[in-house]
Formats: structure tokens, sequence, C-alpha cells
């Protein structure tokens, strides 16, 4: 059985290789040879799911497929791309990467469109499974600057869940796919929480204070285009902060433990496994 992951270089990408290498024969699609993760046990193959003519070699013999598409407006294109890929390989299984409340009336351009790529794999004939997991805490790697923490949730509570819980999830699946055909996973964090509480527990982490700058969604797209990102993603990422500050995140549950057999990972065990990264924010 040879499980082919997409997006090789992303966040959770590359925590699923990390989960199964020498574990299962796996194989990364990558664009480019010069930039590959290089974990010992993993099958490097390039092609691109913009150009569907250069996925057929690296398609050939795989049996199960991690779908991951980067947000961005040409992800439903990519995502049926693949699929077709793996159709015309024989695949008989794909996970697929979604996102937090995927539907065709989310709040967000990027819910939408991945509810487009959900739908079109459901009636691929190809048996599936979905992850819609919640906000990713390494999502706030990039938000500590000094003594300040900035995020997209206003004052509202999040499920945060850390990406290597997403891929152990993920890992599991592709392991053993039948077990999960046909459902739909959306994987929080244990607990529910606020900004102001993120920042109080990395500054415990650090023994200094850390304060939570709440930005209205205008600022965080603003600040967003300031600091180099595109405009379309800049402002996908305000409506999310919308769609988190009404309360749109706030929820939990037991996916991650009914799949993995274990609890996810509390922010606090995140912001210490992280500490010297925010240290030098």
């Amino acid at each position: 059985m040879t499980i082919l992951i997409t997006g090789a270089n992303g966040t959770v990408s590359r925590e699923v290789l990390r989960e199964l290498a020498g574990k299962q024969p796996v194989r990364a699609l990558v664009r480019d040879a010069s930039r590959t993760p290089g974990l010992d046990g993993v099958e490097y193959v390039v092609g691109d799911l913009d150009r569907p003519a250069t996925l057929t070699s690296a398609f050939e013999g795989v049996t199960t497929l991690w779908l991951l598409m980067p947000m961005g407006p040409l992800a439903p294109s990519q995502s049926m791309n693949a699929v077709w890929a793996a159709r015309q390989a024989g695949v008989r299984h794909i996970v697929r990467l979604s996102a937090i409340g995927a539907a065709h009336d989310a709040p967000t351009r990027n819910g939408r469109l991945h509810a487009l790529s959900d739908a079109e794999l459901q009636e691929s004939g190809i048996p599936w499974t979905i992850l819609r997991p919640s906000h990713f805490m390494q999502n706030l790697l990039g938000a500590k600057a000094g003594g300040h923490l900035y995020g997209l949730f206003g004052d509202a509570r999040v499920g945060l869940i850390d990406a290597r819980d997403i891929a152990a999830a993920g890992a599991a699946i592709l392991a053993a796919p039948q077990r999960h055909e046909g459902m739909i996973y959306t994987p929080t964090g244990p607990e529910s929480i606020t900004l102001d509480q993120a920042a109080d527990e990395i500054g415990r982490t650090l023994g200094q204070p850390v304060r939570y700058v709440p930005q209205s969604p205008e600022q965080a797209r603003d600040g967003l285009l300031q600091s180099g990102l595109d405009q379309w993603s800049a402002e996908v990422l305000a409506e999310y902060r919308v769609a988190y500050g009404s309360g749109w995140g706030d929820f939990t549950n037991d996916h991650v433990e009914r799949i993995v057999g274990r609890q996810p990972r509390t922010f606090a065990e995140f912001a210490s496994d992280h500490r010297e990264h925010f240290a030098s924010a």
C-alpha cells in the first residue's frame, strides 16, 4: 500500500510524513526537488497540481492519497486535478484536509471554496474521509511580537488544535482508511480558549508578561498587507476575524481521541514545546 502526501512542505503534511516515515510505504509530492523535508523512509516525486500532465507518474501505484491544498482562489482547480489523477491511477481512498466550517454558506471565501472541493470528492466515486480541523495553534507562532500577541479571534473563544494532532489523526486514517470511510471529522483541541488566555500561557512559559492586542477585521487585514501578504489572503483572513469574533469556532470535541486513542495537546503543552520560538519573537 503506497500513500501519497500532497502539500509536503506544509505545516500539517510535514507532520503526517513524520508520522508515517518508516512505518508505511510513503511518497511525497513536491513541485521543486530541491525543496523537500528530507525525511528518511520517504520517496519524493516531482509534480505540480496546477499542471495535470505532471501528475501521472507521481500517482502511479498509489493506493491512498492525503489531499491538501494551500489556501487560495485556485485551490478547487488543484483539488480537481488531484482527484482526477487519483481516479486515473486507481487510488482506493482519499483523505482530504478541508477547513473548519467548510460549507456553501460559510462566512469565508476559503470555507466556500473548500465546500466545492469536498462536494467533488464526495461525488468522485472514490472512498473518502474529510478532516475540517479548528484553527491551528501553529498559526500563533507568527503572531507574537515582543511582549504582544495578535490574532484573529477578537474576544471570542476557539478550540485551537496543534497541527501535530491533526497529522496524527490523518496518519491513523491513512494507515487504516476503511474504518473511516465516508466520515467527516472536525478535530479540535481539548479546550476552547481566548487569545488573552493564550497570551497569559505564553507569558507563564517565558516567565515574562505577554499581552494580547485585539484588532478589528480592518486592522488585521491592513497589518497583514503591510507584512507582505497578498490582497486575497489578507481579505480572507479578515473574514475569519469576523467569523471567529462571532463565536464561530467556540467548540471542542473528542474526534482526535476517537481516531488516535489519546487526548490532543493542550495550549500549555504547545507553548512549552515552542518556548524557544516564542522567546525569540
